[in-house]
């Protein structure tokens, strides 16, 4: 690892090479019904965290700027609904006014939508609609969701986020939410989503049956209703993947970084493969949605947030857990200095690059942090009357894409 004085001249060397050139030139992001590697590959090497873009929690018309200035295509957690189902209605129409913005300013950015392993009481405020019991085959109703009807009928996971629970694949109840919730982020013109920690959810669908269901309907929809005819689903595979009878479930697998700190020098880390449950090296293949076989199904990495430990800023924080110097990742790198930051995002894209083809760095736009008291979420937006906490890290994103293009 490159000691301080160091990262200081390689960031400095970094800032001063690309600030001219566009990312993206000659790429090919053009799909429809399917995507090929090549195209979808351009997706994930141009793909960011944004998370809550389009619910407009942080300064819409600012991160949209940056999305420009940095030639984004593919907005990870643009709806990062975690909970707080009673606003869902709402936040769709808001999702669709706000996807028309982006979709004027590059109709080639995909933006994705978050169906995550939680589920709160909440969701027993929303009406299920008729379209969603005839997609599953069920008697039309005129009823709520109900939430104890998505949860492990044994208690598993039950409050497992406190007022949240984790939902049972397998039941019923849970595909016509799944459903419901995939088909509204469609209509609103999304076409990715992310399908959280899926190994947490399928307990009682272990031959994938239920997932498989689920899945096949969403892109029947998609294929008839979405902007280019599909969306692209991934989500959290610590298995490596979701493969039956030869045939992925996902177009794209993710996972966390998962960065190893260095308890020799005071806030170092770095990535290993092979590392707690790191995904290098390791994603599944198979015949792909998009009919095409890979032996290892590309995948995007990126900078989770998990919460914090009892000893932010401490090396080894409570054992063995996932912490970075007592931080999650996101907050690990916002706590870092800009030199640092910058020299980190080349080391992490290069690195990925060089150990698995397959792997994609998912930059680090918008998200949440933890046990930071001087920030509660991270910006790589440049600090201006919009977002005056911005740390600065579009110009060294954009550099990183533009050296890329150049190569």
């Amino acid at each position: 690892m490159k000691t301080r004085s160091a990262i200081l001249v390689l960031s400095l060397f970094f800032n001063l090479g690309y600030a001219g050139v566009l990312p993206n030139k000659d790429r090919d992001y053009k799909f429809s019904q399917t995507i090929s590697r090549p195209v979808l590959e351009n997706y994930l090497d141009r793909s960011i965290t944004m998370q809550n873009l389009l619910t407009n929690q942080n300064d819409f018309d600012d991160n949209l700027r940056m999305i420009k200035n940095i030639g984004a295509k593919f907005i990870g957690r643009a709806v990062c609904q975690w909970g707080g189902e009673a606003h869902l209605m709402q936040n769709f129409e808001l999702e669709k006014q706000l996807a028309l913005k982006v979709h004027k300013a590059d109709p080639d950015i995909i933006l994705q939508a978050c169906i995550f392993e939680n589920v709160t009481d909440e969701i027993n405020q929303i009406a299920v609609p008729a379209w969603a019991f005839t997609a599953l085959g069920m008697p039309v109703e005129q009823r709520n969701f109900r939430y104890d009807d998505v949860l492990y009928t044994d208690g598993r996971f039950k409050n497992q986020w406190g007022n949240g629970s984790v939902p049972d694949v397998s039941r019923p109840e849970t595909k016509l939410l799944f459903y419901f919730l995939a088909v509204s982020y469609i209509n609103a013109g999304i076409e990715g989503i992310h399908f959280g920690q899926v190994e947490l959810m399928n307990k009682n669908d272990k031959n994938l049956d239920n997932y498989a269901q689920i899945l096949g309907l969403i892109r029947t929809y998609a294929h008839q209703h979405a902007r280019r005819g599909m969306v692209i689903c991934d989500a959290h595979v610590p298995s490596g993947g979701f493969l039956r009878d030869g045939k992925l479930l996902l177009d794209v697998h993710a996972f966390p970084l998962r960065i190893m700190e260095n308890p020799d020098k005071a806030q170092e880390a770095t990535l290993k493969v092979g590392y707690t449950d790191a995904l290098y090296l390791r994603s599944k293949g198979g015949i792909t949605p998009s009919g095409w076989q890979c032996d290892h199904l590309p995948y995007l990495v990126e900078f989770d947030n998990y919460g914090g430990s009892s000893q932010p800023g401490q090396a080894k924080a409570a054992g063995s857990f996932f912490w970075v110097w007592g931080y999650d990742e996101i907050s690990w790198f916002a706590n870092q200095s800009k030199p640092y930051r910058t020299f980190w995002l080349h080391y992490a894209y290069d690195w990925i690059h060089k150990t698995d083809i397959n792997g994609h760095l998912e930059m680090p736009g918008s998200r949440q942090t933890s046990k930071l008291k001087q920030m509660k979420w991270y910006h790589a937006n440049n600090p201006g009357p919009a977002i005056p906490g911005g740390l600065g890290d579009e110009d060294t994103i954009r550099d990183i894409w533009a050296a890329a293009d150049l190569h």
